[in-house]
């Protein structure tokens, strides 16, 4: 296969229609007959090219929880959905608190080659809440931290989320919270209301999210300080999240695909497949979700991709663990809630998919215009294609995906990282391929 690719009648997210030459892991000419000798051609008619998508929030598992997702498989499942670059949380173990393990999980994406492995850092020495970890290292070491968190765990105590808030602005540093008061969801199994009444589930309330958003975004104001908020799942967040910036507070905002999709009804099946942190909530919480993504209130979609082997998920509904498998499905969740709904057009996916999460977790080479001179980071994605989406769909290592059996828009054709094609004919490339390729371009860039 040669390295250099010609892709013949993409629709741009602007809406025209253009062919790109992609060579030396760049766009090298975008425009109408655009050709090379001895180049690849990728039919792309009636294909629309999206920027690679960057994933702010992915569970990796590597090192230490190999059994649900290791780097290799994550990344695997970050390309078949259509993602170039992934944020990777620190709760692995051991945790990624110091500079050591956040460059040992930089290193294992690079030999992957699928996607970009950009590590985040734990905000306290093991999650544990109590001491801050080794920011300052984790951000000169070669992994070049930017983005905190104790993702799964609360930074609760006020002083400490102060004190990190004011570490991490000497490098332009932005603490991802996970807000959520502990003591108030002791115990918690699904959104508080009247249905976790009805089903005898202990309640997880709307306020345990909030409060702490609205504590957090004092203290980012005061230390004046980048605060990133994780998950937000209820309208109550939003407001806060919309007061903050109309204060000018500097606060940015996630929210996940199935925050944007699926409501607590699905928990009355007891299917621990819909069991996830912050709970799924009611649809009012959802609508108010999809027109804060829509207005910009809420920057990004994050995936909060968190596998689980089989054991995990296949169990009582108290005992199974928290989580959903997002990658492969995030793009098909987001057409379906936001573009199909005519609340977005495809520039707007391309903002919250990826050029607002390059922006927030200061990575370069990602999140730039489909445009001549680019990092030939692309996603080519088929709007019109809609299918039942099952376990086949899935690349990574775990199948707990709240959407098996249900009917999804759009399909990912091809990925491009650094100009190597990772997916093609909708199909990820083997591991081994990629690698060599990923390896060559890389070579290639370090000689250039």
């Amino acid at each position: 296969m040669s390295e250099r690719f010609v892709i013949r009648g993409a629709a741009l997210p602007t809406g025209e229609r253009a062919d790109l030459l992609l060579e030396h892991g760049r766009i090298a000419e975008i425009g109408s007959g655009v050709d090379a000798a001895g180049a690849t051609v990728v039919d792309a008619d009636g294909l629309v090219a999206l920027p690679g998508l960057v994933d702010l929030h992915t569970h990796l598992r590597e090192p230490g929880y190999e059994q649900s997702e290791t780097v290799l498989t994550g990344t695997r499942a970050a390309a078949a959905g259509g993602f170039t670059a992934v944020f990777a949380m620190a709760n692995t173990f051991p945790v990624a608190d110091t500079a050591g393990v956040v460059e040992q999980e930089l290193t294992l994406g690079e030999a992957a080659g699928y996607a970009t492995v950009q590590p985040i850092g734990a905000v306290t020495v093991g999650l544990k809440g109590e001491q801050l970890a080794e920011l300052g290292a984790m951000a000169a070491s070669r992994a070049r931290v930017r983005v905190f968190s104790d993702d799964g765990f609360c930074v609760f105590d006020p002083m400490l989320m102060r004190r990190a808030l004011e570490y991490v602005k000497a490098f332009d540093g932005v603490i991802a919270q996970h807000a959520q008061e502990p003591r108030l969801t002791q115990g918690a199994q699904m959104n508080e209301g009247a249905l976790s009444a009805e089903l005898g589930l202990a309640g997880w309330p709307a306020v345990a999210e909030e409060s702490i958003i609205a504590r957090d975004v004092l203290l980012a104001e005061h230390v004046g300080s980048r605060l990133h908020v994780c998950h937000v799942s209820t309208a109550g967040s939003v407001e806060v999240i919309r007061w903050a910036k109309a204060r000018g507070i500097d606060v940015t905002a996630e929210v996940t695909p199935h925050h944007l999709l699926l409501t607590e009804e699905l928990v009355a099946g007891y299917d621990p497949r819909f069991k996830v942190n912050p709970p799924l909530r009611r649809a009012e919480d959802v609508e108010a979700l999809r027109a804060a993504l829509a207005d910009g209130t809420i920057d990004i979609v994050a995936t909060d991709h968190a596998p689980h082997p089989v054991e995990a998920k296949e169990s009582e509904w108290d005992a199974a663990a928290n989580g959903m498998v997002g990658l492969e499905s995030a793009l098909s969740v987001v057409q379906q809630a936001m573009v199909d709904s005519g609340l977005m057009g495809w520039a707007d996916v391309a903002r919250v998919l990826s050029a607002a999460p390059a922006r927030i977790g200061r990575i370069s080479g990602h999140g730039e215009p489909v445009a001549a001179g680019s990092t030939a980071e692309l996603a080519l994605v088929d709007p019109s294609a809609s299918a039942e989406f099952g376990t086949e769909r899935l690349a990574g290592r775990s199948v707990n995906s709240p959407y098996l059996g249900r009917t999804l828009p759009g399909r990912v054709v091809a990925t491009f990282h650094r100009g190597v094609p990772t997916v093609l004919d909708g199909a990820v490339r083997p591991a081994d391929e990629v690698a060599a390729a990923s390896a060559r371009a890389t070579e290639e860039a370090t000689r250039g």
